[in-house]
């Protein structure tokens, strides 16, 4: 009996160890596959990274694509040429931009409609030409007063990629860059694909511009960004691209160095007399120097302004200050004839305006 008891006693203790031990495991086993009363098991889905990365997470635009199905759009998208593109932005009420050439030309290509719910816009045809950057928001109105939300734009730049056509066309086969000191300057050769391989070249002396990517970089969006312009850059210039090997050339470009920064007109005067008397003629010029592409307007104020007709004169003309400089001269200049010593005597005032600002300056005639 004694043996037998033994061996029960070690068969019992051997069955309450594996019991221990398998414990645990059958507990893990059963909270696994456990379904509680109740309550429905839910799966975590956590936003994709390359999502939140590319800010399309909060983008308002997206592309229209075949049997209704619809792509929320990044910074960039590259599509083919020939196949209507359809743009849609949420909202009630959206503004858009496009490449204003589109406007320029007024493009019958091109459809702007607001849905009940969504705005549109429509291209149908889209070329080379057509690349450029696409954007939407909503508009915000408090009764007649509307304003754009900036917070709510969504921009995609939209590559339309031709084989034949590398650089975005140009309706300028010469175009003319201005260079000031207080501003970078672009080259503007962008590309249909962005993964040209492009270069800058002067004509003459024929040579290749090093592209260091700080004082000179390239941006196929953009072009050639000069961030330090200087004199030295003035002359012709050129983009030259490949892509599988097959080199292309863009339009040209003349790169002009400007010595006036930009700002609102500086303005002068200078009269053909400091005194008159009744009867005589005499004029004031205004004259302001400024950038080459920015027009000036001008207006007056003088004594007999609501009694008696005088003659206003505008003009401008562009001017080179030397080798390097290039300046837009424009110039107002007011005649008075037949003078009345108790209507024309006293202050004259000039106003040039830019879209920079503003500028009035007087003078007396006695």
């Amino acid at each position: 009996m004694k043996p037998l008891a033994l061996l029960a006693l070690a068969g019992l203790l051997l069955e309450l160890q594996t019991g221990v031990c398998q414990q645990p495991k059958r507990k893990e086993d059963l909270s696994e596959n456990r379904i509680r009363p109740g309550r429905k098991r839910t799966k975590v889905r956590y936003p994709k990274l390359k999502e939140k990365e590319s800010g399309k997470a909060g983008s308002i635009l997206t592309q229209v694509l075949d049997k209704g199905r619809f792509l929320r759009l990044g910074e960039t998208l590259t599509l083919n040429p020939g196949k209507t593109l359809e743009l849609r932005c949420k909202g009630s009420k959206i503004g858009w931009a496009y490449p204003s050439y589109l406007d320029t030309f007024n493009d019958t290509r091109l459809t702007v409609k607001q849905q009940e719910k969504f705005g549109q816009l429509i291209l149908t045809s889209p070329s080379a030409a057509d690349t450029g950057e696409y954007s939407c928001w909503p508009v915000l109105c408090d009764g007649d007063e509307c304003e754009k939300d900036i917070d709510r734009t969504s921009a995609t730049y939209i590559y339309f990629t031709d084989k034949d056509e590398l650089f975005v066309p140009s309706p300028m086969y010469f175009e003319i860059v201005y260079m000031r000191p207080d501003a970078p300057a672009t080259v503007p050769c962008r590309v249909t694909s962005p993964s040209a391989d492009v270069s800058l070249h002067r004509e003459v002396p024929p040579e290749e511009i090093s592209v260091d990517g700080t004082a000179i970089s390239y941006n196929p969006t953009k072009g050639f960004i000069l961030q330090n312009p200087s004199p030295e850059y003035q002359g012709a210039y050129y983009c030259k691209g490949t892509i599988k090997s097959t080199p292309q050339i863009s339009s040209k470009y003349m790169l002009l160095y400007v010595e006036v920064p930009s700002g609102p007109p500086y303005a002068s005067l200078e009269a053909s007399a400091d005194s008159v008397i009744a009867g005589d003629t005499f004029n004031i010029t205004c004259t302001v120097l400024g950038e080459p592409e920015v027009d000036v307007s001008f207006r007056w104020r003088f004594p007999g302004q609501d009694m008696r007709p005088v003659l206003i004169h505008n003009e401008w003309r562009l001017i080179n200050r030397g080798l390097s400089h290039t300046t837009r001269i424009s110039k107002s200049v007011i005649t008075v004839e037949d003078v009345e010593e108790s209507i024309d005597l006293g202050r004259y005032i000039c106003t040039a305006k830019n879209k920079h600002g503003e500028t009035s300056v007087a003078m007396s005639i006695n």
